[in-house]
């Protein structure tokens, strides 16, 4: 079995320690996911394992003709080929493992050779292990391979005599993560490989991965891509690493249990460091104390302090609540779209209900970022109508927001600047679940990178009192835990959201309607006349679901079996009819619909009342202890009582509207 296996791995930059006495096992079989915080290393790591960085100490141990593959983040340019030619030099090692056999079958043929039977004994032994090297590659099928590889990561036949420069950053990836998986390793080690792929593109690499006989190490930032690929999870965390068996959802589960007593302890020992610190303080310049004092000094110097991960810190945000609008945030008549003879969409009709989070899918180039531009107003060559509801005000995040934040000021001052004034005491948290962390919020504004701009300019966009966010590829450049805080936000935002992502996760956990964008869907959409465009009234799951349907009822006509799939779907709606659940017509559907999100207004806006009043009875908290600490008030055992009675009561009644908020946010 292939394998690498390093112990007591260490590495430091300067003074700072990355990896601390790590010991690794990687083999074939394998399904291994890394994770950590930002900046814990697990670049760093995964360039370790690949050999690309030499650590300081510690063991490495690579079984003999194990192959390793590594996929960086981003950073890969290829030039000089055509798509297909560089596909091919994936089997470079191959063409090198030819050429030693026939160079072995040269000197076989020759007769001092032959007359040594040693010597012949080893050459034929490695004339074999080179033979199945070339035969386990795959070599002999490779224009099938790569044409399969190509077409599952996103690209079409025509693109194979293509030269690869004019191929953008992100498909310059797809080319690289294409060789990756055409080498055939033993060991595959994949850095980030989702962030540059649509919904189709993961789900061939989930279907890969699952029937890849090797092993393999991920980081990824999507939870769903990483529950269905992974069997166990390494977390990364000062310096240290840890092992978890299970899919992410269930190292998150354990994680959190590790979490709270993890925080009961880090709480008693901050009280501590309070007391002794304090303690310090009054008698530090009393010479009948000094002994005492010094004492206490050498107890904090010695002692072990716990730090909570950034990443497992539960932060919430709430963004400003919106302007008051109507009913309707947003109706579509008649919308079209074309460039020059291709035409993206046509005769789109559709009205969006004020609250609603409407998740827009489909391929890469259906057109979903089009039609975010057209509804945002960045786009206005279009045919048809888009008209805004009463009291609409909207916010558009696109891909390129990056380009046009440069300002001379630090993240801090630009954030306090943009930030309404009952937000500014906030700022710090916000940018900590962006992943300004520490000193970056001291960075200027104009040096940071694309993708440090891009959160700094989706988070400013979320601080502006708007009621119709337009959102393209939010979680791009966020983690999973900043990823979680923002769905958490967005979802408890009373506003509409029309939003593109490639997260699963995040389009199953935020979406309430979905918007399929596809020119194959014309003749099955559920608006006739329409080209490339169907409207579920679902969220992304259930869009899914009825995706899987279609496709087996398209599977049992392609098998000659048309009547069965027929035969099925009159089951299914018998049987609805015999639970009492006839078939509702489409009007029915839409009425029940908005009686649902009426509900669900109602419940967010109870939800909006209950904590204002709990924020509201936390100032009175604060003031009546202000209070009770005043000389006048406890010097006077009467008035004392009495505030005592009114923090008493103010205390119950924060406890009650809490529990009452908990119940609103569960349901």
């Amino acid at each position: 079995m292939a394998f690498v296996q390093f112990s007591h791995l260490s590495l430091a930059f300067g003074d700072r320690d990355i990896l601390t006495d790590i010991t690794l096992y990687l083999a074939s079989g394998t399904r291994a996911a890394l994770t950590g915080a930002n900046g814990a290393g697990k670049s760093t790591l995964m360039k370790v394992i690949a050999g690309e960085i030499t650590p300081d100490s510690g063991d490495r141990a690579v079984q003999k003709g194990c192959r390793v593959s590594y996929l960086p983040q981003s950073g890969i340019i290829h030039r000089g080929k055509t798509l297909r030619e560089e596909a091919e030099t994936a089997y470079t090692p191959v063409l090198d493992a030819l050429s030693r056999m026939e160079a072995i079958g040269g000197e076989l043929e020759k007769r001092e050779t032959c007359e040594d039977t040693a010597k012949t004994a080893v050459l034929l032994q490695e004339h074999h292990r080179l033979g199945e090297e070339v035969e386990h590659s795959g070599y002999y099928e490779r224009e099938q391979r790569i044409m399969s590889t190509l077409e599952g990561l996103g690209f079409s036949r025509d693109d194979g005599e293509r030269p690869v420069e004019e191929f953008s950053g992100g498909w310059q990836m797809r080319i690289a993560l294409a060789k990756a998986l055409l080498e055939s390793p033993d060991i595959l080690l994949l850095d980030e490989p989702t962030n540059y792929l649509d919904r189709e593109a993961r789900s061939w690499l989930e279907s890969w991965l699952q029937s890849f006989t090797g092993g393999y190490l991920l980081v990824s930032h999507d939870r769903y891509f990483l529950d269905v690929t992974i069997r166990e999870v390494y977390e990364l965390f000062q310096g240290g690493l840890k092992r978890y068996a299970g899919n992410y959802t269930a190292y998150e589960t354990v994680r959190a249990v590790e979490l709270e007593s993890l925080l009961k302890r880090y709480a008693e020992q901050q009280e501590e460091i309070a007391k002794t610190e304090d303690l310090i303080r009054r008698f530090r310049y009393k010479a009948t104390k000094a002994a005492m004092v010094q004492e206490r000094i050498k107890k904090l110097d010695k002692m072990e302090r716990i730090e909570i991960p950034e990443s497992l810190k539960k932060i919430r945000i709430r963004f400003p609540d919106p302007p008051h609008a109507g009913n309707i945030a947003l109706t579509i008549t008649g919308l079209g779209k074309r460039y020059g003879e291709r035409r993206v969409f046509s005769q789109l009709d559709l009205t969006i209900d004020s609250g609603e989070k409407l998740a827009v899918v489909g391929r890469n180039g259906a057109g979903k970022t089009t039609l975010l531009r057209i509804l945002a107003g960045a786009d206005a060559d279009f045919e048809g109508c888009v008209q805004y509801g009463a009291g609409i005000a909207a916010g558009y995040f696109s891909q390129d927001a990056a380009e046009r934040l440069n300002v001379p000021v630090s993240v801090l001052q630009y954030m306090e600047a943009e930030a309404p004034t009952p937000l500014v005491p906030k700022v710090r948290d916000m940018l900590g679940a962006f992943l300004f962390r520490g000193d970056d919020v001291y960075k200027s504004v104009s040096v940071l990178s694309g993708g440090e701009k891009s959160r700094l300019a989706l988070l400013v966009m979320l601080l502006k009192p708007i009621n119709l966010l337009i959102l393209d590829e939010p979680t791009n450049h966020l983690d999973l835990h900043s990823k979680d805080i923002l769905m958490d936000a967005l979802k408890t935002y009373a506003g509409t959201v029309i939003f593109v992502s490639h997260d699963r996760g995040f389009m199953e956990g935020l979406s309430t309607k979905t918007l399929e964008m596809s020119a194959e869907s014309a003749d099955r959409g559920q608006h006739a006349g329409h080209t490339g465009v169907r409207f579920f009234c679902g969220n992304y799951g259930y869009y899914m679901e009825k995706r899987a349907e279609e496709e087996a009822e398209r599977e049992n006509q392609r098998n000659g079996t048309p009547e069965r799939g027929k035969r099925e779907a009159a089951s299914a709606v018998q049987a609805a009819e015999n639970n009492g659940e006839p078939q509702r017509t489409a009007k029915a559907k839409r009425e029940e619909d908005k009686r649902r999100q009426a509900t669900e207004r109602r419940r967010r806006q109870r939800e909006d009342e209950t904590l204002a009043a709990i924020e509201s009875l936390e100032d009175e908290k604060r003031r009546l202890e202000r209070e009770l600490g005043a000389p006048h008030v406890y010097s006077n055992g009467e008035k004392a009582r009495a505030v005592q009675a009114e923090l008493a009561d103010v205390t119950r009644r924060i406890e009650e509207k809490t529990t009452e908020w908990e119940e609103l946010a569960a349901r």
